[in-house]
């Protein structure tokens, strides 16, 4: 594949601070395609003439990348500067990327201070962060932002959200070859409590992806355990009693810990050390009053059930016997009736999504495999759409899983969208065809079920029974 100049589109997020003109010239001087159009989504000042077309919306990314019409979509921060042959890293970046790679990130570079000087606390943890995973330098498939519905920009962990929802549709991101810089601007002196908002994105994530959800991200160990600490002994002192001295003790030598750590790397001049000081003994409760304002909102968030369920047929909800062609052979996997029921009763539409490449090589006819069929739905009841493929492997067809067109076809039958879809199964491909129509899959390994099969899905189920219990939510099952 051949990278173009139309193979892109640049989205520059912006709250109209002036280092946007500076990236943009960035963008314009360089070597290696330039992008279809650039997209400044956001108030902007006066912007330079540019040789590639420039367009301003409303909005944030989500109406960034709407707006665009190229196969990939690549966000950019309006403070990041672009080295000369930033253009032409990305092309080699895209170009050929599998299917199962929705994205790629640049390398994010923050220049050292200048003089020789230490970096300030705020420049190490900008550092930190652009060592990890980022936004900053971000590009992704259209479709795939389309399936996904763009980003969850309700939460203040808008990135690992997005990740995390990628991990899950079963697709992949790569770090890239590609560098950009983000120089450190001055900071204010309250900036790094006001910061701690981002934790009540927290409890929203470990709510819809578990407790390993920073493992996930490479968000590395969360600092709330230690918050938690010394916000509870700054409470125990404040309480009249017995034990006052010694919870205020606590906090005491718990905030200068802190407050050293923070402190002892950096430049050390008075007015880092008081800001240091300052902020050390703000930045625990701030972060975890946060939290707990996740937690809330975490506990009132409702988790959305799917609108339909496609189910795999054989060795998920019957019982495989190769190239069945015998209906009374037909036998259904345990949990399976009462699994089907109970989504019939809660008003889910149910598919099923069949590859029967058996038609193809002649050891079945299509009279016996609609025999079959009707005999599934005899002992498991009725399904409100059937989906097979009879092709074989080299008849290069379109519906073949782990192509997506199953899943499309299901969908458009049901009158809903992939994204609102969960596709189960016992292999490899049933997944696949998740992730390439835009759809949530679960695997629910069988003995037929390989290894690195059960390690690349997004989610596992032990039984068809917690296959659905995930895909509905706890709750809403």
């Amino acid at each position: 594949m051949r990278m173009t100049g139309a193979g892109y589109t640049v989205v520059v997020p912006t709250s109209g601070r002036n280092s946007l003109q500076a990236l943009l010239s960035s963008l314009e001087h360089g070597a290696g395609p330039a992008p279809a159009e650039v997209i400044v989504a956001g108030p902007v000042p006066d912007l330079p003439g540019l040789s590639v077309p420039v367009r301003v919306v409303a909005g944030g990314r989500n109406a960034g990348w709407r707006a665009a019409n190229t196969e990939w979509v690549v966000f950019l921060d309006d403070d990041v500067r672009l080295p000369a042959d930033w253009r032409e890293r990305l092309a080699t970046d895209l170009t050929g990327l599998p299917s199962r790679v929705a994205a790629s990130y640049g390398h994010l570079v923050v220049p050292p201070p200048t003089g020789g000087r230490r970096p300030a606390d705020d420049e190490r943890r900008c550092a930190e962060r652009a060592a990890g995973w980022h936004l900053s330098d971000f590009a992704c498939r259209r479709d795939v932002l389309a399936a996904l519905g763009g980003f969850d920009e309700r939460t203040s962990r808008v990135g690992s959200d997005f990740v995390l929802r990628l991990r899950r549709a079963g697709l992949d991101w790569e770090r890239g070859s590609r560098l950009s810089l983000q120089p450190s601007r001055e900071r204010g002196f309250f900036d790094s409590v006001t910061e701690q908002r981002a934790h009540a994105g927290d409890a929203v994530l470990r709510r819809r992806y578990g407790r390993t959800w920073r493992d996930l991200t490479d968000a590395g160990p969360s600092p709330m355990g230690r918050h938690f600490l010394t916000t509870a002994a700054l409470a125990a002192a404040s309480l009249a009693g017995r034990r006052r001295g010694v919870a205020a003790a606590a906090w005491l030598a718990l905030t200068t810990d802190f407050a050293l750590r923070r402190i002892l790397p950096g430049p050390r001049t008075p007015r880092e050390i008081a800001r240091m000081v300052v902020t050390s003994a703000l930045v625990p409760p701030a972060a975890v009053l946060s939290r707990l304002r996740g937690e809330i909102a975490a506990l009132r968030e409702k988790p959305s059930a799917p609108k339909a369920i496609l189910f795999d047929r054989d060795d998920t909800i019957i019982v495989n016997e190769p190239y069945l062609a015998d209906p009374k052979l037909v036998r259904p996997m345990p949990g399976a009736e009462q699994v089907l029921r109970r989504l019939r009763e809660a008003g889910v539409a149910i598919g099923v999504v069949s590859n029967q490449s058996g038609v193809a090589r002649g050891l079945i006819t299509e009279e016996q495999l609609t025999e079959v069929n009707a005999r599934v739905e005899e002992l498991l009841g009725p399904f409100d759409t059937w989906q097979v493929c009879v092709h074989g492997e080299a008849d290069g067809c379109a519906c073949r899983k782990p192509k997506p067109g199953l899943v499309r076809q299901a969908a458009k039958a049901l009158g809903v969208r992939p994204r609102d879809c969960v596709v189960i199964g016992d292999i490899g491909a049933d997944v696949g065809a998740a992730a390439a129509a835009g759809a949530a899959g679960i695997l629910v390994p069988t003995e037929h079920t390989r290894e690195e099969e059960i390690r690349s899905a997004p989610r596992v189920a032990r039984d068809l029974t917690e296959a659905v219990g995930l895909a509905m939510g706890e709750r809403a099952w």
